[in-house]
C-alpha cells in the first residue's frame, strides 16, 4: 500500500481542491470525533460525494461495484457487530476472510490509521482492498450487520410491552364489545325501532357537539396564554457555544431526491456548532432515488447516511428508531425533508430544557408552512396549523393533559426517549402515540414558540393521501390506549382521560360522523323545501308528503331543530376558530377564507373513511406524501 501522506496529498489536495486550512480543520476534528478523515471531509460539509468519486477516478482508481445480494457476514462477524460503530466511521467494509487471507472494501485508501484499526479488530493483515464509494460500503455493513438493530427497531415496543403497540389492530376484547354494540343496537333497532333511531340521532349530535366545543373551549383557553417568549433575547445571547451538548437531528426520507438540495442549504442555517451536530438522513436501502440523489451530489453536505436495511413495516417510525442507534446527541429532534427551522432553535430548546424540570422529555416546536398563500388548499391548510399549534397544543399545555405530539420539530431528552422504547413503528402517528405514553409514564411535554416552516399540500389528491394516514394513525392510537380504560384513567387522570377522548377520539369520530348527519339533515330540508314536488312533475300527488309522514315518525321536528343547531353552531364555532387563528402570526389576508372550513371539513371526512378502511385492509401501509411540488420559497411566503 503506498503511504498515507502521498495519497492525502494527491486524492484530497491536488485532485479534490482541498487547501490546507481545510485539511487541518478535518484532521482536528478528526481527532476530536473520532471519526475517519474522510467521513469528516463529506458528512461536515468539507468535501462534495461527486468530487470524491471524481478525485478517485482521475487517481486511476477503479471503484468497486458490490452485488449487494450476495453479501454474507465473515467468519469474524460478531466482531464486526459489536464493533459495527467502528467499521462504519473507518468507512471499511470485511468482504472476504480466511484464515490466511482477508479482503476489504474501503472508501479512503490514504487511511492507514483506520486500516490497522481494524487489522488489530479482525486479527490479520489486510491482504487485498478495493475502493468504493462511501454510501456503498455504509449500505454493505448496515444491511449486513445491522439486523439485530433492525429488529428492535421494528419489534422493540413490542417487546417491551406488547399492549403498547399496533402490531394488533383490534384486540379479542375489541372486537367482542364493538360486536356486542352492534348486536344490542341491532336488537334495539328491531324491537324499538323509533325510540332507539331518536336516540342513536342524539348520542351522534350530541357527541359532535361536545367534541367541537372542546376544540373550540381549548382554542379560546390558548388564546388567553401568554404570548411573551420562553427564551428571552439576554439568555439566548449568554448561551456560549462550548457549553452546547452534542445535537442529533434525524432526517427520515423516502423518495426525497426533489427536496434533497433545499435540505442541505437548510441544515446549513442552523446556528449551531457545526461538530455538535450529529446529523442522520435516514435512507431505505431499497430508496434507490434517494440513494442514487445523494451519491451524486455535487456539493458538501452536512448530514451522514444512515442506511436503513429493509423490513417490514416501511414507516417513518421503523427508520427513525433504527437511527438512534447511531445517535450521539444529548438531545434529538426530527425534521422532513422540507423543513425550515428557526436557526436558532436548537439552542433555544437547549436553554429551555436547562430552565425545566427533569419530568419534561419533549419540547414541541410549533409548525408552519411558508407556502400559504400558493392556493385555496395551502391557505386553508395553514389556517388549520396556526390554531392547533399557536392555541390549541398551548391551551392542552397549560391545562397539563397529554399533547399529541407533531410529526416534526419535536425535541427528546436522547436518554428519556431510549427508555420510553422510541416510536412504534406499526403506528402511523408515531409521535402522538409518544406523547400519550410519555404522559402516562408521568413524563411531562411543553411546546416553545420557535417555529419549523413546512411545505403545505397544494394538491388535492396529496393532501387526502397525507391526511388519511394522520386519521388512521388516530384511529390507531385510540385503539392501544382504550385496551385497557380503566388502567389508562388511572395513569393519565381525570383532565388527561376526557383530552384523551375529545382531543384523539373526537378528532376522528367528528370527521366520520359529520357528513352522515349532514346528508341525513339536507336530504330531510330538502324534502320539507317541496323541490322534490316541483321535479317530480309527472306526478299529479305530492311525492315528498308520504315520504316526510314516514321519516318524522324517526325523525320530529324537535330533533331536525336539534341538528340545525348543532350543525350551525358547530360551524359557526370552527369558523371562529379558524378567524382567530390569523392574529398570532398576523396573516390577516387569510382570515376570510375561514368561511370555507365545512368544505374543508368534508376533505377530512373523505379522508377518514380512506384511513377507516386502510385501517381494516393495510394498518401500517405508510401512504407516501408527496414533497417539492410547490413553487414557492420562505422568502415568497408573506
Amino acid at each position: 500500500m503506498e503511504t498515507k501522506e502521498y495519497f492525502r496529498k494527491s486524492l484530497f489536495v491536488e485532485k479534490a481542491g482541498l487547501n490546507s486550512s481545510s485539511i487541518e480543520s478535518i484532521e482536528r476534528l478528526e481527532k476530536k470525533l473520532e471519526k475517519s478523515f474522510l467521513r469528516i471531509a463529506l458528512n461536515y460539509g468539507y468535501l462534495s460525494r461527486r468530487k470524491w468519486k471524481e478525485s478517485l477516478v482521475s487517481e486511476g482508481i477503479s471503484l468497486f461495484q458490490f452485488e449487494f445480494t450476495s453479501l454474507s457476514p465473515i467468519p469474524k462477524a460478531s466482531v464486526v457487530q459489536e464493533k459495527l460503530h467502528t467499521f462504519l466511521d473507518a468507512l471499511i467494509f470485511p468482504l472476504v476472510q480466511r484464515e490466511d487471507y482477508l479482503e476489504v472494501v474501503l472508501s479512503d485508501p490514504s487511511d492507514s490509521i483506520n486500516i490497522n484499526q481494524i487489522e488489530a479488530l479482525l486479527g490479520q493483515r489486510v491482504d487485498r482492498y478495493h475502493v468504493a464509494e462511501d454510501l456503498d460500503v455504509l449500505k454493505a455493513l448496515h444491511t449486513t450487520y445491522g439486523l439485530d438493530y433492525l429488529d428492535k427497531a421494528v419489534f422493540n415496543i413490542y417487546d417491551q410491552d406488547r399492549e403498547s403497540c399496533a402490531i394488533e389492530t383490534f384486540t379479542k376484547s375489541q372486537l367482542i364489545v364493538i360486536g356486542a354494540v352492534l348486536i344490542a343496537g341491532l336488537g334495539f333497532f328491531f324491537f324499538f325501532p323509533v325510540n332507539t333511531a331518536i336516540v342513536i340521532n342524539l348520542i351522534l349530535n350530541g357527541l359532535l357537539f361536545f367534541s367541537i366545543t372542546f376544540k373550540f373551549l381549548l382554542t379560546l383557553y390558548g388564546s388567553r396564554m401568554e404570548t411573551t417568549k420562553k427564551i428571552s433575547k439576554s439568555e439566548l445571547e449568554s448561551i456560549r457555544d462550548e457549553e452546547l451538548p452534542f445535537y442529533t437531528i434525524l432526517l427520515p426520507v423516502f423518495k426525497e431526491s426533489e427536496v434533497i438540495h433545499k435540505l442541505v442549504w437548510n441544515l446549513k442555517n442552523l446556528d449551531y456548532p457545526l461538530e455538535k451536530l450529529d446529523i442522520k438522513l435516514l435512507i431505505e436501502s431499497d430508496d434507490s432515488m434517494t440513494y442514487n440523489a445523494v451519491k451524486e451530489m455535487n456539493f458538501p453536505c452536512i448530514f451522514e447516511p444512515v442506511v436503513v436495511p429493509y423490513a417490514q413495516p416501511k414507516t417513518k417510525p421503523k427508520a427513525c428508531n433504527y437511527g438512534l442507534y447511531f445517535s450521539k446527541g444529548k438531545y434529538l429532534t426530527i425534521y422532513d425533508a422540507e423543513d425550515i427551522p428557526d436557526n436558532n432553535q436548537l439552542k433555544l430548546v437547549h436553554s429551555l430544557f436547562n430552565k425545566i424540570s427533569d419530568d419534561y422529555v419533549v419540547i414541541q416546536c410549533a409548525l408552519n408552512y411558508f407556502n400559504k398563500k400558493e392556493n385555496l388548499l395551502t391557505r386553508l391548510f395553514t389556517l388549520e396549523y396556526s390554531y392547533w399549534f399557536d392555541y390549541m397544543l398551548p391551551g392542552l399545555d397549560n391545562l397539563d393533559v397529554p399533547i399529541p405530539l407533531g410529526g416534526t420539530s419535536n425535541h427528546f431528552r436522547f436518554d428519556k426517549l431510549m427508555e420510553l422504547g422510541g416510536w412504534d413503528g406499526f403506528n402511523v402517528t408515531e409521535d402522538a402515540d409518544l406523547g400519550l405514553r410519555a404522559y402516562a409514564k408521568s413524563y411531562k411535554v411543553t411546546v416553545l414558540d420557535s417555529t419549523t416552516l413546512e411545505e403545505a399540500n397544494n394538491d388535492f389528491f396529496n393532501w387526502i393521501r397525507q391526511r388519511s394516514r394522520w386519521i388512521k394513525g388516530y384511529m390507531q392510537t385510540y385503539l392501544v390506549h382504550m385496551r385497557h380504560p380503566v388502567k389508562l384513567f388511572q395513569s393519565i387522570g381525570l383532565k388527561g382521560f376526557f383530552g384523551f377522548q375529545f382531543f384523539i377520539g373526537g378528532t376522528f369520530f367528528t370527521f366520520l360522523v359529520y357528513p352522515i348527519l349532514l346528508l341525513f339533515l339536507l336530504f330531510i330540508l330538502f324534502l320539507h323545501s317541496g323541490l322534490l314536488d316541483t321535479l317530480v312533475f309527472w306526478s299529479d300527488q305530492p311525492v315528498s308528503k308520504p315520504i316526510l309522514d314516514a321519516i318524522s315518525v324517526f325523525f320530529p321536528d324537535w330533533l331536525i331543530v336539534v341538528a340545525i343547531f348543532n350543525f350551525a353552531i358547530g360551524n359557526l364555532m370552527m369558523i371562529y376558530v379558524n378567524m382567530i387563528a390569523v392574529f398570532r402570526r398576523r396573516s390577516y389576508t387569510l382570515i376570510l377564507y375561514a368561511l370555507i372550513n365545512p368544505l374543508y371539513w368534508l376533505m377530512h371526512s373523505i379522508s377518514a373513511y380512506k384511513g377507516l378502511i386502510q385501517l381494516i385492509t393495510k394498518p401500517f401501509y405508510w401512504e407516501k406524501t408527496n414533497h417539492g411540488l410547490t413553487k414557492s420559497t420562505k422568502s415568497s411566503a408573506g
